[in-house]
């Protein structure tokens, strides 16, 4: 290569270091854990930039470097380039939805769901796992914290893995450790969900709650599981992808195969879980609803009660009306003596009035029941 060219691609790298955004102030510090060309202990070191481990990385057979970002549609390809990636690698992860699964032989990258749930609200932020023959770099958004705890404990989980294992064997040992941390996360706000739909129990069980407050909430539970197990099927078609070790960066090992196959498995339990519970609160709704409704009906029945009382009082009132309004014309000139049999016919009028519309009426079936 000219002393020309070495210079151009000199420069270039110099100004991408240049226009990696550094991490804030406060926020995680990138982190890397590596197992040294040399062997000997595990080796730590944390940095606000990704060419900071650039050459302790040179020095290490095998690492683990986690990057969070401000914005990880912004900084990831960034970051990524600096640390030897290809440019289109994060841009083609992150075209896709939810999830992603790219191997280009000599790097491979993968693209998880991270769930977060405040109520019925399902946050997905994506986990970017990148690969090659001695790096895993996994990006991700500075709010998910998903890796925090197997960072704490990443040296104790590298000095367990075997010296004498192929290099593709200690990249699947690592990846499937963090397919699994997420995992686990993502499967914890399961709980969260369960919750607000217990809450939301409590709320259909008082008769006062107006139906323009239930129907809303009863529509984001239901959204916010779909949205839930969206998720789930993202994740498991990643894992269905890894665990027939096709790449050249997994290993063909049966028995570490078997490890992707048990997450696999963790993660379809958690689908019918999920599906289960959504079953459940579905008929739980369904018999409160019923409940609801049968409260309406009480009401209902009462007002008709009311009502048909109402009806026979009026008839009560009006036949004796009418028969008053007659006699008091001038033409039938009725004197104080016939208040007599005048008072004796409005009352009688009265009486068999009432007793001729209550008959009627329920004759006619139309008296309800009364339901207390």
């Amino acid at each position: 290569m000219s002393d020309e060219n070495s210079g151009v691609i000199a420069s270039d790298e110099k100004k991408e270091q240049n226009n990696v955004p550094p991490l804030p102030s406060g926020s995680q510090r990138a982190f890397c854990v590596a197992l040294p060309v040399s062997g000997g202990k595990p080796l730590k070191l944390t940095g606000d930039n990704p060419h900071e481990f650039i050459q302790f990385l040179k020095e290490s057979s095998i690492a683990w470097l986690n990057y969070p970002v401000t914005d990880i549609k912004k900084d990831a390809e960034i970051v990524a380039m600096s640390l030897g990636f290809s440019s289109s690698l994060v841009p083609t992860l992150l075209s896709n939805y939810l999830s992603a699964y790219e191997d280009r032989d000599t790097e491979m990258g993968l693209m998880l769901p991270a769930v977060t749930v405040k109520k019925f609200e399902v946050l997905v932020s994506p986990i970017l796992i990148l690969m090659r023959k001695d790096l895993i770099l996994t990006i991700h958004d500075e709010k998910v914290n998903r890796l925090v705890r197997f960072s704490r404990y990443a040296d104790a989980f590298m000095r367990k893995i075997k010296p004498n294992l192929e290099q593709a064997d200690k990249l699947t040992v690592i990846l499937t450790r963090i397919i699994d941390e997420n995992n686990n996360k993502n499967f914890d706000h399961l709980r969260e969900i369960e919750a607000q739909g217990d809450e939301l129990s409590k709320i259909l069980m008082d008769p006062t709650t107006p139906r323009g407050v239930i129907g809303p909430e009863i529509h984001n539970m239901k959204h916010a599981l779909v949205n839930y197990l969206d998720t789930l099927w993202a994740t498991l078609d990643v894992v269905n992808s890894l665990r027939h070790g096709d790449a050249e960066l997994i290993t063909d090992s049966p028995k570490l195969l078997a490890r992707l196959g048990i997450l696999s498995d963790d993660v379809n339990r958690h689908i019918a879980l999920s599906e289960h519970m959504s079953e459940v609160l579905a008929s739980g709704l369904e018999v409160l609803q019923s409940i609801y409704n049968n409260q309406l009906q009480v009401l209902n029945n009462r007002l008709a009660l009311v009502m048909t009382w109402l009806t026979i009082l009026g008839t009560a009132v009006l036949v004796p009306n009418t028969l008053a309004t007659i006699f008091s014309n001038p033409a039938f000139n009725l004197t104080p003596e016939d208040k007599g049999w005048y008072s004796a016919m409005l009352i009688a009028s009265t009486i068999i009035s009432t007793w001729a519309a209550y008959w009627w009426i329920k004759k006619k079936g139309l008296m309800p029941f009364k339901v207390d």
